[in-house]
C-alpha cells in the first residue's frame, strides 16, 4: 500500500526511497577531518575494520549535499588510552563483542573528491570538485552501482568499461575523448600487467573511431599475440581481435612467419632516411660523446642530406677518416668514434643502401585509411638501438607530415589529419632530461595535440622521464611501483598525492592499477577487466557501434582486393 503516512507517522517520499534504495552499505559517521587531509569516518558496530580497504569507494551523505570519495587509510581507535598498554582478557566472546564498537572501533580516512548535489525532485547536477566537507555526524555508505555511474559515466561510444573498482562488480569507465586529448602514461614494475592495461587502453581507442594508434612494438606482443608465461596462454593481439581494422608492419620478417604472425608490410629503412638527430638520439645506447655525435652535422652537410651516411661509412682506413675529419673541422678521435659506433648499424638487416618504398609514407597510408598500425620488432626489439633508431625516424618523418597537414588545412587547402597516439615503450630513454628537449617525443608532449599527435609512453622507471613532459601526461594508469622517486614523478603535481601515495604503494602486484588525470573525474584504484579469456574477447571484439571482428574463418579484403573491386564497381564491363 502506497500513499499513506509511514509508522513514523511521515508521508514517503518516492524519489528519497528511491535514492536511499541505490545507497550501498553503511559503514558509519563522520567524526573528525579536514578538506586537506580528508575526512575521518568511525565505522559502526556492525561493520567490521577488514572489510573495507584502501581504494574503496565511499560516498557521504551530507545536509545538502552528497560527497563522493576513496578510503586512504584504515586504522584502529580506542576511547580509553589505557586499552593498549593493558588490553582486556577477551577470551569470553561475549566481552570482545562488547568491547567492539564501543570502548575499541575502526576508523577510516576518507579523501572527498567530489560533490553530488542530492536528489531534489527529478532533477541532478553533474559532479564538481569538492571545495568543502560533510558535517559532523554524516553517513557514510559505499559507494553503489548508480553513484559510480553517476561519477564516471556508462558504458558507451565516449566511455570505455576499463575495470571495476575494488571489492565491487561495478563496471567503470573512462572517458575516451578526453582521454586521447593528451598524452597518456602508463606505469608500473616488469610484470604488473602493463602489457595488458596498454591493450585494453588500445582496443578503447579503436573502437571509439576517433584517432588512430601507431605502436612501436618492441616485444612483439600487441600484433598478433603473444604467449602469456604467467597463466600458460596465448594472449590475442590487436590483429587477431580486429583484422579489418590493424595493420601490421614487421622489421623481422623470419620472427613473424615463425611466430605465424601475418605482416601488412616488411619495413626496409634506407641510409638517406637516417639523420644527424637519430645519431644525436642514440648518443646514451652508442656511448657516443658530444662532439662525435654533433660531427654527423658537419658530414651532413659536407656530403648532403641523403648521402652523409652512406658516404661516410664508405671510408676505409684510418687516414682517410682522420683526412676526413681536418676538411670538415672536427675532431680526428671524435670522427673515429662516431665511424666505429655507426658501424655497429650494419648488422641491422632492415638498414640498406636504398629502398623502393618510403616506410613513414606506407604507414600513413594505412593511417589515413583509418587503421591502426602495429610495428613488430622481432628479434631486433631486444636491441635498444634499434627501437630508438626507427622510433624516432618514422616519428620525426610522420610528424613533419602531419604538420604539413595540418598547416594546409588551417589555409583551406585540405582536411585536418586524424588524430594519432603513438605509443612507444622504455619511455625513459626518450624522455630523460638530458636528450627531452632535443627528441621528437618530447617535443610532441609539449605541444599538447597541436598537429593531432599526442603519445602514449609505457615505462617502469616513470622517474627517469623528464619532469617537464610528465607534467604534460594527461593521464595516468599506474601498476605497482615500489621505487620512491618513481612514485614521486607518478603523482608530482597532483592534488591529494600524499594520500594517493598510500594508495599506490598497496597496490597487488598484478591487475590493480591507480588511474588520474584528464580520462576520469577523479584518482580510482580498479581492478582491471579480463583479458585473455574466450569471453572477453567476445566482449572485447564487439564495439559500442556494433561493429564485430569478423570470424576466424572469415576473409579479409586485401588493399588489392579492395583497388579492384572498386575499380570494377567504377567502369563495369558493360561500358
Amino acid at each position: 500500500m502506497t500513499g499513506g503516512p509511514n509508522q513514523n507517522g511521515d508521508t514517503p517520499n518516492p524519489a528519497a526511497d528511491a535514492d536511499l534504495d541505490s545507497q550501498g552499505a553503511a559503514l558509519g559517521l563522520v567524526v573528525d577531518g579536514s578538506l586537506s587531509q580528508g575526512v575521518e569516518v568511525r565505522l559502526d558496530p556492525a561493520t567490521s575494520v577488514e572489510e573495507v580497504k584502501v581504494g574503496a569507494f565511499v560516498t557521504i551523505r551530507g545536509d545538502n549535499n552528497n560527497f563522493f570519495g576513496v578510503v586512504t587509510d584504515v586504522s584502529l581507535g580506542t576511547t580509553d588510552p589505557r586499552l593498549k598498554h593493558t588490553p582486556p582478557q577477551v577470551d569470553n566472546p561475549f566481552i570482545a563483542q562488547v568491547m567492539s564498537g564501543t570502548v575499541a572501533y575502526g576508523t577510516i580516512s576518507v579523501l572527498p573528491n567530489l560533490i553530488m548535489p542530492a536528489v531534489m525532485g527529478d532533477s541532478h547536477e553533474g559532479p564538481s570538485a569538492a571545495k568543502t566537507i560533510p558535517p559532523h555526524f554524516s553517513r557514510a555508505y559505499v559507494a553503489s552501482q548508480r553513484d559510480v555511474e553517476a561519477v564516471f559515466g556508462q558504458e558507451d561510444q565516449r566511455h570505455f568499461w576499463i575495470g571495476s573498482p575494488l571489492d565491487m562488480e561495478h563496471k567503470l569507465c573512462i572517458d575516451l575523448d578526453e582521454m586521447v586529448k593528451r598524452s597518456i602514461g602508463v606505469f608500473g614494475k616488469s610484470g604488473t600487467g602493463k602489457t595488458f592495461l596498454t591493450r585494453l587502453l588500445l582496443i578503447g581507442i579503436l573502437q571509439q573511431g576517433q584517432a588512430s594508434s601507431l605502436i612501436f612494438d618492441m616485444h612483439s606482443e600487441y600484433g598478433w599475440g603473444a604467449a602469456d608465461p604467467e597463466n600458460r596462454r596465448f594472449a590475442k593481439g590487436l590483429k587477431q581481435l580486429f583484422p579489418a581494422q590493424v595493420s601490421t608492419f614487421t622489421l623481422d620478417e623470419e620472427s613473424s612467419k615463425r611466430r605465424q604472425s601475418p605482416s601488412d608490410e616488411v619495413v626496409r629503412i634506407g641510409y638517406g632516411e637516417i639523420e644527424p638527430e637519430d645519431v644525436e638520439m642514440l648518443r646514451e645506447t652508442l656511448n657516443l660523446s658530444e662532439v662525435a655525435a654533433s660531427a654527423a652535422f658537419n658530414l651532413q652537410q659536407k656530403f648532403g642530406q641523403r648521402e652523409w651516411m652512406s658516404k661516410f661509412m664508405a671510408l676505409e682506413g684510418r687516414d682517410s677518416i682522420f683526412e676526413l675529419a681536418n676538411d670538415i673541422q672536427v675532431q680526428p678521435n671524435a670522427l673515429g668514434s662516431l665511424y666505429n659506433r655507426l658501424s655497429r648499424l650494419k648488422r641491422f638487416d632492415f638498414l640498406v643502401e636504398s629502398t623502393r618504398h618510403d616506410a613513414a609514407n606506407r604507414v600513413i597510408e594505412h593511417l589515413d585509411q583509418g587503421r591502426h598500425v602495429v610495428l613488430e620488432f622481432g628479434k631486433y626489439g631486444r636491441d635498444l638501438t634499434a627501437y630508438m633508431l626507427v622510433s624516432n625516424l618514422l616519428t620525426r618523418r610522420i610528424h613533419n607530415k602531419y604538420i604539413d597537414r595540418k598547416e594546409e588545412a588551417e589555409g583551406g587547402q585540405g582536411r585536418e589529419p586524424r588524430p594519432l597516439v603513438i605509443v612507444i615503450e622504455e619511455a625513459h630513454k626518450f624522455l630523460s632530461p638530458s636528450v627531452a628537449s632535443h627528441t621528437i617525443f618530447g617535443t610532441i608532449a609539449r605541444e599538447l595535440r597541436k598537429y593531432n599527435v599526442t603519445l602514449m609512453v609505457i615505462d617502469q622507471r616513470p622517474s627517469g622521464i623528464d619532469s617537464e613532459v610528465m607534467s604534460q601526461v594527461g593521464t595516468r594508469l599506474t601498476c605497482l611501483l615500489d621505487n620512491e622517486r618513481d612514485i614521486e614523478a607518478v603523482l608530482e603535481g597532483t592534488p591529494g598525492s600524499r594520500q594517493l601515495r598510500t594508495v599506490l604503494a598497496r597496490l597487488e602486484p598484478k591487475q590493480q592499477a591507480l588511474i588520474f588525470g584528464h580520462a576520469l573525474p577523479m584518482p580510482v584504484v580498479i581492478h582491471t577487466r579480463e583479458y585473455g579469456s574466450t569471453d572477453s574477447y567476445e566482449q572485447l571484439s564487439r564495439s559500442a557501434a556494433g561493429w564485430t571482428a569478423p570470424s576466424p574463418g572469415e576473409t579479409i579484403e586485401t588493399q588489392g582486393e579492395r583497388l579492384e573491386r572498386e575499380i570494377s564497381e567504377l567502369f563495369p564491363e558493360d561500358g
